[in-house]
């Protein structure tokens, strides 16, 4: 492709701002020309082989073309009959080098980059028009008919005609049509018309798509007045603000385009989601939020990078007021709506507009996705994470799985909620569970064999840190090896209970005979699970069972400052009651003489609880215990039952869920 600057009027109308060269060496601001504005905007879109038409100070012209050493193939092509042609003639002086596709322009335009950009990239040929701005008297209009234009013109008023200006993209087809009636024009004398006249007599045979740019700046400079409105309209452009917001760790192609994009319209600012806002909406960050933060703040084009604290840009934008907010066109469905929906009522209240791009789908960008998932899966980084939550969140979840599919289901279940996206930042491996789905009683009868099998099983398919029931770690001996096997697994916890003996399920409570571990068996329990881990990322945590065997809040708090003292990472407390108020005592209490070691707890009884009140209470994980067990089973008992009761499948079917989409649960690789 290759462009064509009309350059050979006179310019008159400029007064003395043309006395001593062509208009199109207009200065526009303190930096740049109508001219020099037109070629650095040609070669940032790709364009570096241009055409200029010359008449008078031709050799003025040329020169200062190559004083700004732009690098690009330019050819100057001299129009002898300037004073006495319109640019009709130019054109045809030029048509030996016009075989191509070409974007055709007057030197006295001046455009947004967007504007030019956007022509270019439509797959047709196209002419800049507006259907914001009013019919201009003496300047172009453009009649249009189904969305092409028909006629171009000074004298067109009528209802179907547009604001137009001459900024063309044509492909060489439609141009050869319409070159070719110029140089008929021409060559039969008629050289003093607007080529547009050419143009008109082929009534529509070019398919000139009306391209509307609406309020963006595409003006041309005729006066001295002109100027002023134009250069005005640069002055607030340049002081356009753009917002985007990303969440990602990884710099890519598509990225950079987006990002290109988005500085054309003005100053970028760029928000960041917080790590935390990123857990709950997406998978987790390989990089915190500070180096995510400078990462942006080395692109080269990016004016400022803030905190984007949660999904909703509500807070940034009632801050910042961007002019434009871009974003793909990736959220017009799904999880992101209501943000984006947000974010357009909030640009509403300013003026503020919502400019959104073509997703495009990458394949080499959904492998780089699924290499950093695998990374995110293997054990060093699985087991780290845990902590890493903690330490960005304050609070973490964990929902229960007894398998593969479970856990896929706790790895990928996300809800939308108050216009961001929640979901589970953990998994609990719990010992009852694991009995319950193979049949047995929890008693211990499932050996470590079978069930490191089964973290296996959710390994292999899931990515999210995983907290193990380990019961009552069994012997000490035997204690220091599974940590070591947990640890090289990835497991990121293992939660031992104070008990010793048959184990009998806490849910009993006193109803059966349950022995309490003394506090110094116990407490040299942890104390040679730490010794025997072999990383720092590892943690133990000591279940307390005293108010479960209704020992008392005095024995409860005197245990968790021994666990504490003998090296466990986190201390959990359990009760039977739903009543929470032993459970928040314990908190305060134990908060009172420790500040900083996390605090678990399974609110199974004590289910009222939610989770802001926990985390403002001073609790740290919340593990949701049983709860897909216990909801599974009667949905199968039923499905069982309805198809013996009605000798069928129908009415099971109405209640289950369709196999493809389970299916999709399931990573083919």
């Amino acid at each position: 492709m290759k462009a064509l600057i009309l350059n050979s009027g006179l310019g008159h109308r400029m007064g003395v701002l043309t006395s001593e060269h062509p208009k199109c060496m207009t200065e526009i601001s303190s930096r740049e020309t109508i001219l020099s504005r037109q070629l650095n905007l040609l070669k940032r879109n790709g364009i570096t082989e241009v055409i200029i038409t010359t008449g008078y100070f031709d050799q003025v012209l040329i020169q200062y073309c190559e004083s700004l050493d732009l690098g690009l193939d330019i050819k100057f092509v001299n129009n002898p009959l300037y004073d006495s042609t319109n640019y009709i003639y130019s054109i045809y002086c030029a048509r030996e080098l016009l075989d191509d596709d070409i974007i055709l322009m007057h030197g006295d335009l001046v455009f947004e980059e967007s504007v030019l950009e956007d022509m270019i990239n439509y797959s047709g040929s196209c002419m800049k028009v507006s259907s914001t701005l009013p019919l201009p008297e003496k300047d172009f209009k453009a009649v249009v008919s189904g969305g092409f234009v028909r006629k171009v013109g000074v004298e067109y008023m009528q209802s179907d005609a547009m604001e137009a200006q001459a900024l063309y993209k044509l492909l060489k087809p439609d141009w050869r049509i319409w070159l070719d009636k110029i140089a008929a024009y021409c060559e039969s004398n008629d050289r003093k018309c607007y080529a547009e006249k050419a143009l008109n007599e082929l009534d529509g045979e070019c398919n000139i798509y009306a391209y509307d740019v609406k309020d963006r700046l595409c003006s041309e400079i005729d006066t001295p007045e002109d100027l002023a409105v134009v250069a005005a309209k640069l002055s607030e452009i340049e002081n356009r603000t753009v917002y985007m917001c990303f969440s990602t760790d990884m710099i890519h192609s598509g990225h950079i385009a987006i990002i290109h994009k988005a500085q054309k319209l003005g100053k970028l600012i760029v928000g960041v989601l917080s790590d935390e806002a990123i857990i709950s909406y997406k998978r987790f960050p390989l990089m915190p939020f500070e180096e995510r933060k400078a990462m942006f703040e080395n692109i080269k084009g990016i004016s400022r990078v803030v905190e984007q604290k949660t999904l909703s840009y509500k807070e940034n934008l009632e801050s910042i007021k961007p002019d434009y907010v871009v974003h793909g066109d990736d959220w017009l469905h799904g999880i992101q709506k209501s943000i984006r929906d947000e974010v357009i009522a909030t640009l509403a209240t300013y003026g503020g507009k919502l400019i959104e791009y073509p997703y495009s789908k990458n394949d080499k960008i959904d492998e780089m996705e699924k290499r950093t998932r695998l990374e995110l899966s293997t054990p060093d980084i699985r087991r780290g994470r845990l902590k890493k939550v903690l330490e960005m969140k304050g609070l973490a979840t964990a929902m229960e799985a007894h398998s593969g599919l479970t856990g896929l289901i706790v790895e990928n279940t996300v809800v939308e909620q108050d216009g961001g996206a929640r979901q589970f930042d953990a998994m609990w491996i719990s010992s009852l569970c694991d009995s319950t789905a193979k049949g047995k009683p929890d008693i211990e009868l499932v050996d470590m064999t079978s069930r490191f099998r089964t973290i296996d099983d959710i390994c292999e398919v899931t990515s999210k840190p995983i907290i193990f029931d380990g019961d009552t770690g069994g012997l000490t001996e035997h204690f220091v090896y599974t940590v070591r096997s947990l640890e090289r697994m990835g497991v990121s916890m293992v939660i031992i209970e104070d008990k010793t003996g048959l184990k009998k399920n806490s849910l009993f409570g006193t109803e059966v005979a349950q022995t309490q571990e003394s506090i110094e068996n116990f407490s040299a329990k942890i104390a040679a699970g730490k010794k025997a881990q072999r990383t720092k990322d590892f943690m133990i945590c000591a279940r307390i069972e005293s108010l479960i065997l209704e020992q008392g809040m005095e024995d409860a708090i005197a245990r968790a400052k021994a666990f504490t003292e003998a090296g466990a990472d986190a201390i959990m407390i359990h009760s039977r009651k739903k009543d929470p108020s032993e459970i928040l005592e314990f908190v305060r209490l134990y908060r009172e003489w420790n500040a900083t070691t996390p605090i678990v707890v399974v609110p199974t009884s004590f289910n009222t609880v939610t989770e802001e009140e926990f985390k403002a209470a001073g609790v740290n994980i919340v593990i949701y215990a049983n709860q897909l067990t216990r909801s599974g089973f009667p949905a199968m008992q039923n499905a069982a039952r309805l198809i013996l009761e009605n000798h069928r499948a129908k009415e099971c079917d109405d209640i289950c869920m369709p196999f493809k989409e389970i299916i999709r649960l399931i990573p083919e690789e």
